[in-house]
This record gives structure tokens, C-alpha cells and sequence, in this order.
């Protein structure tokens, strides 16, 4: 009888050593995993900038960008032009050091609650990043669109001879119209396209913060 109570105790013993063992390795995949994510965060904002500043740079040897240039400089509104690409490129720049520091600190994290802590934080991050590119380009669109198409419109009846020229209520108004809906789909395709592209890689997050939970419990 004394054999098998030790035997018993000697069998609950490596169980808990079993269990153990599989959650250290549980952590560690995901662990893996989770670092293996954000890295892949991080190069995809660095390749998007990158693109952005390629494309940037191809279209202003076109005949099409110096026209745009032209007329941005004529209406008075360069400077301000200027300033949205700095702020935009300022504060893409700013997530991308924020990706880079989340996987820094996602690859030393060595317990269970750091590393649910840094996913989270990290999904929020990137929602943030998200939001602020689709926002960004939406009012950009409207607010220099609408006065871009607005002062063309001046112009052109100034020079059909039109003194004091005014924009018509029922233009004013489809015009800005079409311009709400073509911002709005523009605005849609691209979210589609970071949703394909950042919605796996946060899929993936979630998946790994459901599992840790688990072992947390």
C-alpha cells in the first residue's frame, strides 16, 4: 500500500512537471512567433515609406507633377503643401521607430504578462498608424482638391472675361459632392489594402494573445 501512495505521488509529480515543461515550450513558440510578427511590422512601414518616397520621386520628373507644382505655386498654397508632406513623412517616420522599438522590446520580454502587454500595445500602435495614414489622406484630398478645384474655377471665369467672378451654390455643392465620394472610395480602397496587409499580421497577434491568455490562466 505504502508503495503505491509513493508511487501515486511520484506520478502527480512529473505531471506537473510535464505541464510545466509544455507551457515553457508553449511560450516560447509563441514567443517566437509574436517577435517574428512585429519584425515583419516593421519591415512592411519601411518598404510602404520607402514606395511612397520611390514613387514620390518618379512622378516629379513628369510633365503631370510639374503641371500640379505649377499650379500649387500660383494659387499661394506651396507652403502649406510643404508642410502636410513634412508632418506626413515626420510622423510615419514616428511609428516606424515605435514598430522598431515594440519588436526590440517583444524580442527580451521573458514572462507571459510582458509579452500579452507589448501585443497589445503593439496592435494598438499599428491601429493608430492606420488610422492616421487613411485620415491624413481624406482631408488632404478634400481640403487642397476642393480649394485646388475652387480657385481653377475662379480663374477660368476671370479669364472668359467674368468681373468678380463667383462659384454658382449648385456647383459648389455637386462639386463638393463628388469630391466626398471620391474621397471616400479612394479612402476605402487603400484601408482594403492595409487591412489585407496589416489585418493578417495583427490576425496573427490576436491569435498569439488568445493563446497566452490561456497559459496565464
Amino acid at each position: 500500500m505504502k508503495e503505491l501512495d509513493l508511487l501515486k505521488k511520484d506520478w502527480k509529480k512529473n505531471a506537473a512537471s510535464f505541464e510545466q515543461v509544455s507551457e515553457n515550450e508553449i511560450y516560447k513558440m509563441i514567443h517566437k512567433k509574436s517577435s517574428s510578427v512585429v519584425k515583419w511590422i516593421f519591415i512592411v512601414s519601411i518598404i510602404e515609406l520607402g514606395l511612397g518616397l520611390v514613387l514620390g520621386l518618379a512622378l516629379s520628373f513628369t510633365k503631370y507633377d510639374e503641371k500640379n507644382m505649377e499650379l500649387i505655386k500660383h494659387l499661394g498654397v506651396y507652403g502649406y503643401y510643404i508642410a502636410a508632406t513634412v508632418l506626413l513623412y515626420a510622423v510615419i517616420l514616428y511609428f516606424i521607430f515605435k514598430f522598431y522599438t515594440m519588436y526590440r522590446k517583444i524580442a527580451v520580454d521573458d514572462n507571459t504578462k510582458k509579452l500579452i502587454s507589448t501585443i497589445l500595445k503593439t496592435r494598438k500602435v499599428v491601429k493608430q498608424y492606420i488610422a492616421f495614414n487613411l485620415s491624413f489622406f481624406a482631408v488632404f484630398f478634400i481640403v487642397f482638391g476642393g480649394y485646388l478645384f475652387y480657385e481653377g474655377y475662379l480663374e477660368g471665369a476671370s479669364k472668359n472675361g467674368v468681373i468678380h467672378p463667383e462659384m454658382p451654390l449648385h456647383i459648389a455643392l455637386i462639386s463638393l459632392i463628388v469630391l466626398i465620394l471620391a474621397t471616400a472610395i479612394f479612402t476605402f480602397a487603400f484601408w482594403l489594402i492595409y487591412k489585407l496587409i496589416y489585418g493578417i499580421l495583427l490576425k496573427r497577434l490576436q491569435n498569439n494573445f488568445e493563446e497566452l491568455k490561456k497559459i496565464d490562466l
